[in-house]
């Protein structure tokens, strides 16, 4: 299969590669503190104390560095199918795919597509809500609408005009967070002590209603879950590398935002650290600039929700759907569906939600869950890979602690807006566990017969005058995985409801294979000129677009002469 040829190979480690990995990884990730330390200071804001600002940040510390560093960078990354990541890769590596494990994979992939309608919402909101500092009476909501319908009309015709600015404007966007916090660290250097865990134990243990502010702290780490998706977009190397730069800036800007709290009281006040630690004179460039970093993070979410679903599709987790490639660039793909729907749900959630403050209450729950899942299937596929099982006990104990407590924390939101996720993921997943369990129930009651049984009746019809002719070549897309066998359904279709005489009968059958990327075939002339079948080894990242495969293997055909050009393919000698 012929493809689109990249000038670089961005999974290769390089400067470029690392730039581009700013642009399409880290965007969720790396607009978290546009509202993370706004939620701890909202959550506890009756009683900012030094406690509360120290607690937190020392929370985030070793969030970032026990979930995203530990967790994602250094040991889900190593589970990448041929350089694919992301939850239902993880299922396609499983060399015994459980039902179990397809309920978990299923919980997971549709709790990330919840999280796909919150993370643009909040994000773009909270940026924008810094106009306010500007001109306190400006209406936030109606500008957030607007940025959505350019965002979403525009999937339709690609993104890749303008997808070539989002690394270098990320890089901008993590210097801007890096220096912004390091001029406020340099006042109040004292604030470094927060690094200490032992702060972080006495927030959760002594601060009134600090576990539950666990929840305002998981949202540094929202987007951990979509580094892993993007695996295959950018390589473990790339993704690695650039982490330290991230990680770096964005433990800068925290710190700085905690140093600026510590030395203005906040009590009672209604204020986001982020732009306050702004220069006034910086204050609209520095807006502009975070508002094109969450548009960039909207637009990562939304191309991972197709790329979800499209692997949903070929991994039978979901309804087969009308699947776009609006250009040229391989792997880039539009489904209007999801497009439109996600447009009609972030809007709604903007509408009802209006602010960021009150949208914090719905973010982080379903992603909580989907954290979880990745842990159990991550845990068993390491299982099954042989390694040692006291360090994936260790591993899978560790964090499902962790994340059962922001789990624990986060289902506080419930009832103030994580009811709205909730209910989004319960959809995908009915659908997603109808079709898949629903597809296999059917499969039980497909019976299949011996081919060989009919050779005498294929050789006579398809030169019997007297029937007319159906057409020259038939095609079937076939079930059976055995080359000796055939649907009884499409025996009966040929000979006994109306006979159906052909010159050449074709069946099509397409196996789905682990490989993401993966494309071959392999033809069979069963009976040579008049049966022939066509065997489609297909990845689950590759859209099976039959019509067209099924064309190359005709030209690949007549080019070796192994099928008659004059007499039945007359019209592919142009």
């Amino acid at each position: 299969m012929k493809g689109t040829q990249y000038n670089i190979d961005i999974k290769k480690l390089s400067l470029a590669g690392m730039i581009i990995t700013l642009g399409v990884v880290y965007g969720d990730l790396g607009t978290s503190p546009l509202y993370t330390m706004s939620a701890i200071i909202l959550g506890g804001k009756s009683n900012v104390n030094e406690l509360l600002i120290y607690g937190g940040l020392s929370c985030i510390f070793w969030t970032l560095t026990l979930q995203t560093t530990i967790k994602y960078i250094l040991l889900t990354l190593r589970a990448d199918n041929n350089g694919e990541g992301g939850i239902f890769a993880l299922f396609a590596l499983m060399k015994k795919k459980s039902s179990w494990a397809a309920i978990l994979t299923m919980i997971g992939g549709a709790a990330l597509l919840a999280d796909g309608v919150i993370t643009p919402s909040i994000t773009v909101t909270s940026a924008i809500e810094g106009l306010r500092l500007i001109n306190p009476d400006i209406s936030v909501v109606p500008i957030v609408l607007v940025i959505f319908a350019a965002l979403f009309f525009i999937q339709q015709f690609g993104t890749n005009f303008v997808g070539t600015s989002f690394g270098p404007i990320m890089v901008i966007w993590f210097s801007m967070l890096g220096i912004m916090g390091f001029s406020q660290l340099i006042l109040h250097p004292d604030i470094l002590r927060a690094i200490n865990p032992e702060y972080a134990f006495r927030f959760l243990s002594e601060y009134p209603g600090g576990f539950i502010l666990l929840g305002a702290v998981f949202l540094c780490t929202t987007g951990a879950e979509a580094l892993y998706s993007d695996l295959g977009h950018c390589g473990r190397a790339n993704i690695r590398v650039s982490w330290i730069f991230v990680k770096i800036t964005l433990l800068l800007n925290y710190f700085g935002q905690g140093a600026w709290l510590m030395l203005n009281d906040t009590s009672g006040a209604d204020v986001n650290p982020f732009f306050s630690i702004m220069p006034k004179w910086f204050l609209l460039p520095g807006i502009l600039i975070a508002t094109a970093a969450a548009i960039i993070a909207s637009q990562a979410l939304i191309s991972g929700s197709y790329t979800l679903l499209s692997e949903a599709v070929s991994l039978n987790f979901w309804p087969k759907i009308r699947i776009l490639h609006p250009t040229f660039v391989r792997g880039q793909v539009y489904l209007p569906f999801v497009n439109w729907f996600l447009w009609i749900t972030c809007s709604l959630v903007v509408f009802f939600f209006k602010e960021s403050a009150n949208m914090q209450a719905a973010y982080g729950l379903a992603i909580t869950i989907t954290m979880i899942m990745t842990t159990l299937l991550l845990s068993y596929y390491s299982y099954q890979r042989g390694w040692n099982h006291r360090l994936v006990l260790l591993m899978l104990s560790v964090y499902l602690t962790i994340e059962g407590c922001f789990l624990i924390a986060n289902l506080h939101k419930f009832k103030y807006g994580g009811w709205f996720t909730l209910l989004l993921a319960s959809l995908y997943f009915m659908v997603m566990f109808g079709w898949y369990f629903g597809r296999k129930l059917k499969n039980r009651y497909v019976t299949f017969t011996d081919l060989y049984k009919y050779f005498d009746l294929f050789k006579d019809l398809s030169k019997d005058n007297s029937v007319p002719k159906t057409a020259t070549n038939l095609v079937y897309i076939i079930k059976a995985n055995r080359q000796d066998q055939v649907e009884s359904k499409v025996i009966f279709s040929i000979f006994q409801k109306q006979p159906k005489r052909a010159d050449t009968y074709w069946l099509l059958h397409v196996d789905k294979m682990d490989e993401p990327d993966r494309f071959d075939y392999q033809v069979t002339q069963i009976i040579p000129d008049i049966l022939i079948r066509v065997d489609f080894h297909i990845g689950f990242k590759v859209e099976p677009k039959i019509n067209l495969y099924f064309k190359e293997v005709l030209e690949d055909l007549i080019d070796s002469k192994e099928i008659k050009l004059e007499s039945s393919f007359e019209s592919l000698r142009k």
